[in-house]
């Protein structure tokens, strides 16, 4: 039986008030026909709760362009979900700031793609999103929401991650979950933009080496091979990992689509994450738990022994799992390797 997700991100709406380079659901203001009602995401969240109690992320697009979107967030604390919100930050006033808190919102997440208006602004296709982005902020501050800082990694980017942490620490960030970038939706036009593997290895170290004495709560996201890297350092260093496998800071494992984290979009499909445009069902048609529990793609990505290439016999692959979503991106197959680690199996 599989165990119930820890985490969910839910894309409460595709419309949105930017339209960046690097979008997953390639989002704009005008939003898709059958976003889920007001009705329909109150059973979902009704299903989720049958199942346990993840954390729920209200993402999007943009979820505060959802004119239902407190009355969802209010419901879901009231069942006992703990409630984070994703947003670009540049229509949190002070007014949605209070809102975000009189809901029970526990973290909000900030997108910032650059330590500059230059860099955030040319990625988000709009002037003033990085001012508008810290004015949300300073809001949520005011509110006395807990919130961290969310920048996508790209060639365009790179060389500003140490500055996109010290901006992190000076604005009070509570942590810095980078997001090496994935080719899908519109980001698919990025994709000479992704960074080297030699380069993913170079800064998956540095961020190891940052956890030391970051002072915030560090986290690399579509990076599994980074949970590879902190088990070599750690051996190396004869150190003990200490891993925390609850709340928003988990550290458990690397890719956790279909295993315990899923996403589902605005319509009601399924997917093992974001990035990974593999259909497991739709909550409109089927349970939530019977898609959760008894989908193909779900069930493949459970079972380490049905990865192919390196990672199917790499010593790490309970840990690390490699990118599905990079892995289909490469090859159309979510069970290929990893095309962008370049550790060799002792078994190889």
């Amino acid at each position: 039986m599989a165990k119930p997700p820890r985490l969910i991100a839910w894309e409460t709406t595709a419309g949105c008030n930017l339209s960046c380079k690097h979008c997953r659901g390639s989002s704009t203001e005008k939003k898709p026909e059958g976003e889920l009602t007001t009705r329909e995401a109150l059973h979902f969240i009704d299903e989720i709760k049958e199942m346990g109690n993840p954390i729920l992320i209200l993402s999007g697009g943009e979820p505060l362009v959802r004119d239902d979107i407190f009355e969802i967030a209010k419901y879901a604390t009231e069942k006992g979900l703990r409630v984070a919100m994703a947003t670009n930050g540049t229509l949190v006033t002070d007014e949605m700031a209070e809102k975000i808190k009189s809901v029970g919102i526990q973290r909000v997440s900030i997108s910032l793609d650059g330590s500059s208006p230059e860099t955030h602004d040319d990625f988000r296709c709009m002037p003033g999103a990085f001012e508008g982005a810290l004015s949300g902020i300073e809001n949520l501050k005011k509110a006395g929401i807990g919130f961290q800082i969310n920048p996508t990694i790209t060639k365009r980017t790179i060389g500003e991650i140490p500055a996109i942490l010290d901006m992190a620490k000076g604005l009070g960030a509570d942590a810095l979950h980078i997001f090496l970038l994935v080719p899908t939706g519109r980001g698919k036009e990025l994709e000479n933009d992704e960074i080297p593997p030699v380069e993913y290895e170079r800064i998956l170290n540095w961020f190891y080496d940052r956890q030391k004495d970051a002072g915030i709560q560090l986290k690399a996201t579509c990076a599994p091979h980074y949970f590879r890297i902190m088990r070599q350092r750690a051996e190396k260093e004869g150190i003990e990992i200490s891993v925390k496998t609850h709340g928003y800071e988990a550290m458990t494992k690397g890719c956790l689509g279909g295993t315990g984290f899923c996403f589902v979009s605005s319509t009601g499909d399924v997917f093992p994450c974001g990035y990974l445009p593999a259909l497991a069902g739709n909550i409109k048609e089927q349970s939530f738990k019977d898609i959760w529990e008894n989908s193909k793609v779900f069930n493949d990505l459970r079972d380490v022994s049905k990865l192919k290439g390196k990672c199917g016999i790499c010593e790490y692959n309970t840990v690390c799992g490699g990118c599905r979503a990079r892995a289909y991106a490469a090859t159309g197959d979510y069970l290929e390797e990893e095309p962008y680690c370049i550790y060799v199996p002792k078994k190889q």
